[in-house]
C-alpha cells in the first residue's frame, strides 16, 4: 500500500495503519515542523518526507490512501476573530484538494474540527464531494475530541469502549509541587480553578480540573489541564500520548514542551484505526 499523509505531524496515521496490520509499501508525508518530523523519523525511519504541501507536485506515486488534517486554527471556535477558510493556516485545506485532484487516490480521509462555522463546513463538503461524519474520540479513548471526517470509506461509529482517565494514568507521575490558591465552581461537569491573584509574585492561571473517573476535554498544544490525583497536577507527556491512543514515549525524542505541542496537534490514533478498519480495500491488502 502507498500512503500520502498531508500535514503529517508525528505520523499518527502510520501508527494507525500499523495497529490495523496494514502492510505499507511507501509512506509519503508532508510536514514542516522540525520537532514533529523528528518524532516521525524516530518512530518510522522509512517514511519518505516530501516537505511543504505547497511544493508538492508529484503525480506518479500511485497513492492508495490520502489522509490529512488541514490546520484548524482559523476554523476552531477556540480562536477569537477566526477567519475561517480565508485564514493563513486553514486556507491550506485547498492544498489538500489540489493534491487529491493531482494524485487521484483510491481512498481519502480529511479531518478537521467540529466547531467550525456552518459556512466553512458547507464549503469543505462541497469541495470534498462527501458529507462529513462527526466522530468523538471519547468513544475509543479517555478524551472528548469532536472531529469531522470527510472520507469515501463507509464506516459506522463504534460502541463506547468505556475508557476513562483512571485507565490511562501514568503510574510514574510526580505529585504536583505547585502552590495554588483557588476556589471551586461547577463548570460543565468539571471543577474549574479560578485565579485569585498572585502567589509569591507569580500570576497563577485558571485551570480546569478533571476527576479521573471521567473523560478529559480536548487536548490543546499545551496539554495544560489538571487532573485530581493526590492534589492537582498537570498531565504528563505519557498521559497525553495515551489520551491520543499512542504508545508510551512515542514523542520522547523532543523536549517536554514540544511533546505536548506535537501530541496536542495530532490525530487520535484509535479513531483513525477504526475508520481504516472499515475499508474493505485496505483490509484486502493484509
Amino acid at each position: 500500500m502507498n500512503v500520502l499523509s498531508l500535514f503529517d505531524g508525528i505520523s499518527v496515521a502510520r501508527q494507525a495503519l500499523s495497529n490495523c496490520n496494514i502492510p505499507i509499501n511507501k509512506y509519503y508525508c508532508c510536514e514542516i515542523d522540525k520537532f514533529a518530523i523528528k518524532v516521525s523519523k524516530k518512530n518510522w525511519p522509512d517514511n519518505i518526507h516530501m516537505g511543504n504541501v505547497k511544493d508538492f507536485s508529484n503525480n506518479d506515486l500511485n497513492i492508495d490512501l490520502l489522509i490529512g488534517g488541514s490546520p484548524c486554527q482559523d476554523l476552531s471556535i477556540a480562536k477569537r476573530g477566526r477567519k475561517g477558510l480565508e485564514g493563513d493556516r486553514s486556507s491550506l485545506f485547498w492544498e489538500y484538494i489540489r493534491i487529491r485532484d493531482l494524485v487521484k487516490p483510491k481512498l481519502f480521509i480529511l479531518e478537521n474540527v467540529a466547531s467550525m462555522k456552518k459556512e466553512d463546513r458547507d464549503i469543505i463538503t462541497k469541495a470534498m464531494g462527501v458529507e462529513p461524519v462527526m466522530f468523538n474520540a471519547s468513544l475509543v479513548s479517555a478524551q472528548c475530541r469532536k472531529r469531522l471526517f470527510w472520507t469515501n470509506i463507509n464506516f459506522e461509529l463504534p460502541t463506547n469502549k468505556q475508557i476513562y482517565m483512571k485507565d490511562i494514568l501514568d503510574e510514574n507521575a510526580e505529585p504536583s509541587k505547585d502552590v495554588i490558591v483557588f476556589e471551586k465552581t461547577e463548570h460543565r461537569g468539571t471543577n474549574e480553578i479560578k485565579k485569585l491573584g498572585y502567589i509569591n509574585g507569580v500570576d497563577h492561571q485558571a485551570y480546569r480540573i478533571y476527576d479521573v473517573s471521567g473523560k478529559m476535554a480536548t487536548l490543546t498544544t499545551s496539554c495544560n489541564s489538571r487532573v485530581s490525583v493526590d492534589g492537582y497536577r498537570k498531565l504528563t507527556p505519557i498521559e497525553c500520548e495515551r489520551l491520543q491512543s499512542l504508545p508510551d514515549n512515542y514523542t520522547d525524542c523532543v523536549s517536554k514542551s514540544q511533546r505536548y505541542k506535537c501530541v496536542g496537534n495530532a490525530f487520535n490514533c484509535n479513531v483513525i484505526s477504526h475508520i481504516i478498519n472499515s475499508s474493505t480495500l485496505l483490509i484486502s491488502t493484509q
